[in-house]
């Protein structure tokens, strides 16, 4: 590994790693730029997130979600920075786990990973239940599509992630591919209903409601109160996350060093570009009213885009082909979400495996495919218990929780990250600009932003509020029986503490990884497989 008193790439180390075989096993050089930026930005669901939170945003800001959309790319910017430069020293798949371990130590860093694991699990449950839903509104079968705990939609829902789990099964090239088709759609949908949005409005055809664009929508000072401010930019943090997927794949891509960074970096612009352009044109046509196609109707707040669909595009014969697409983008959408979902949590665990903090069974890897077998199939497996178990919990409100505390465990390993890159290059943050401000101060505020999200996300998810607080449900507690926490608080800090719990268990029965026998900060990445004369001299070549 290139540690952080070595000069930046480009050193005699990076010639010898761009000739080493990967030892995980994973297939490297299969992905471009382009393909690892499709997985960054797939990762996200763009659809599926604008369809699920802008009308619970415009519910907290009204007029001013243009500015919260803007504003939520901040820390994710900031923390995307962070990833690019930890990356280009340890192109490991294990991500946040890896980077977090070399930076402050193994408990810190099997809780990075759990991080993303515990995120990305909670998520499952709602992305096939979207995805089934979508599946009989495609055919007009709103009957049952409209009814989320129906027991087609869950059979669809967990025949969708089998279906997932199997195309990530057969490896990286085929799931790029099929990525890569699917944003296609998604993207070019959501232009043409914003185009056509726009085009409608300048021409006189909007609804009544219709708001023109005001410069003021970007005006901090007309956001109703600071506590409004930050419980929006915690909801606009969802539809952010999943750009990391594309570091995940770092040793599958090309120039492991440089690429998944770059990608990163470029997911998260084009995310901030599709977002606002979405959000603006969606607010001039239907504007921000609690009536008809309004985007503070709370009757279309779980669905704003398909509402949307029919008024802007009518009830041509046309119209209704272009409605139809648009609902088959939201579920391309949830299903390149739940693809690329799968992805990083198995490649997270993978890297767990070969440094031993998890069982070895999860750094297997298929002979064929060039895939972590049980890596795969089990997050495919829990996802479909736990999906499961939520759809039949308080009537499905647990799949509205997880989302919502999906937050909990984004802000934590995000948050980290920032903290991890400034702290892993502080050594070297005063010799250069470019060390100070994007190894150091930029991705440090990032990490401070999301961890000041995440104790605010804690303070107002903790008590439940008959139904008016963040949570759709409550737990009493059995030793006070008036006593109810939230269940986004549960869900989503429980996740953190059984992460707690299940690293004692396995420090007690496999104790090398936390006492830093398998990986720390001097660790070589295992990507490479070179002898220890070459590595030695590349290393010595770098000093100098």
């Amino acid at each position: 590994m290139v540690s952080a008193e070595f000069p930046p790439p480009q050193t005699p180390i990076d010639a010898v790693v761009e000739r080493r075989a990967p030892e995980k096993g994973l297939k490297g050089g299969a992905l471009g730029l382009v393909s690892t930026t499709v997985i960054g930005v797939a990762s996200t669901a763009p659809a599926y997130s604008l369809a699920a939170t802008l009308g619970f945003i415009v519910a907290l800001v009204g007029l001013q979600s243009p500015l919260i959309v803007a504003l939520a790319f901040v820390p994710a910017f900031l923390v995307a920075m962070g990833y690019k430069e930890l990356n280009k020293a340890d192109p490991d798949c294990g991500t946040t786990f890896t980077w977090a371990t070399r930076a402050f130590g193994p408990k810190t860093g099997w809780m990075g990973g759990w991080g993303i694991v515990a995120a990305d699990v909670l998520v499952m449950a709602s992305l096939a239940q979207v995805a089934g839903q979508y599946v009989f509104l495609l055919f007009n079968a709103h009957g049952i599509g409209e009814n989320a705990t129906s027991g087609w939609v869950l059979t669809v829902g967990v025949l969708f992630i089998v279906l997932m789990t199997w195309i990530c099964y057969r490896g990286i090239e085929l799931s790029a591919r099929i990525q890569t088709a699917l944003l296609g759609l998604e993207a070019s949908m959501l232009v043409v209903m914003s185009v056509v949005a726009l085009i409608r409005f300048g021409t006189g055809h909007a609804p009544k409601g219709a708001s023109g664009a005001k410069l003021s929508w970007f005006n901090p000072t007309h956001l109703p109160s600071f506590s409004v401010f930050v419980s929006a930019m915690l909801l606009m943090l969802f539809i952010y996350w999943g750009w990391d997927s594309a570091v995940s794949v770092n040793e599958e891509t090309k120039d492991s060093t440089r690429t998944p960074g770059r990608a990163a970096v470029i997911s998260t612009i084009l995310l901030v570009l599709i977002y606002v352009l979405v959000t603006v044109s969606a607010q001039m046509f239907a504007g921000v009213g609690e009536t008809g196609i309004g985007l503070g109707n709370p009757d279309n707040s779980n669905d704003v885009l398909s509402v949307l669909g029919g008024a802007i595009f009518g009830t041509s014969w046309f119209g209704s082909l272009l409605t139809h697409l648009l609902i088959l983008m939201v579920l391309s959408s949830a299903a390149a979400s739940t693809q690329t979902t799968i992805l990083p949590t198995a490649r997270t665990t993978l890297s767990m495996g070969v440094y031993r903090a998890l069982p070895s069974s999860f750094a297997k890897m298929h002979p064929k495919y060039l895939i972590p077998t049980v890596s795969t199939l089990a997050m495919g497996g829990i996802s479909i218990v736990l999906y499961l178990v939520a759809n039949f919990a308080s009537h499905g409100n647990v799949i509205a929780d997880s989302v919502t505390a999906c937050g909990v465990c984004i802000g934590f390993y995000y948050g980290l990250t920032g903290l991890a890159c400034f702290w892993f290059y502080r050594k070297t943050l005063l010799h250069s600009a470019h060390n100070f401000f994007i190894r150091g101060l930029l991705p440090l505020l990032g990490g401070l932003m999301l961890f000041f999200a995440l104790a605010w996300s804690a303070k107002d998810d903790w008590n439940w509020e008959g139904g008016d607080g963040a949570s759709y449900t409550s737990w009493t507690m059995p030793f006070s029986p008036h006593w109810q926490i939230g269940g986004v608080f549960l869900l989503g800090f429980g996740s953190l503490l059984l992460g707690v719990i299940l690293m004692i268990v396995w420090r007690l029965f496999s104790p090398a990884f936390f006492k830093g026998e398998t990986l720390n900060r001097d660790s070589p990445t295992l990507v490479p497989d070179v002898g220890d004369a070459e590595l030695a001299a590349a290393l010595a070549a770098t000093h100098s």
